[in-house]
C-alpha cells in the first residue's frame, strides 16, 4: 500500500491512491466472502470433506486398502441385517 502502517499520506494524490488501494482490497475480500457462502460452494466443500474422510478411513497413508477396517464394517453390517431379519420374523 502507498501508506505504510502507522503513517498517513500527506499529499492529496497519496491519499487518493491509498483510498483506491483500500477499496480494491475491500472489494476482493467481499468477493471472496460471497463466493465462500454460496450454497453450491458449501455443498462442494462438504462433499469433498466427506470423500476425504472416507478415503482416510479406508486407505492407509501409503494408499493401500485397509482390509481389516473394511472387514470389520462388513461384519457389523451383516450382524445388524441379521438382527433386523430375526426381529422381523418374530413379529409375524
Amino acid at each position: 500500500m502507498a501508506a505504510e502502517a502507522g503513517k498517513r499520506p500527506s499529499s492529496p494524490t497519496a491519499i487518493e491512491l491509498a483510498i483506491q488501494e483500500r477499496r480494491a482490497h475491500l472489494a476482493a475480500t467481499v468477493d471472496e466472502l460471497t463466493a465462500r457462502t454460496r450454497p453450491a460452494e458449501i455443498a462442494r466443500r462438504t462433499a469433498a470433506g466427506g470423500v476425504r474422510k472416507a478415503r482416510t478411513l479406508t486407505h492407509a497413508p501409503d494408499g493401500k486398502l485397509r482390509t481389516e477396517r473394511l472387514a470389520a464394517v462388513g461384519a457389523a453390517v451383516v450382524v445388524v441385517v441379521g438382527v433386523f431379519l430375526v426381529l422381523r420374523r418374530r413379529r409375524r
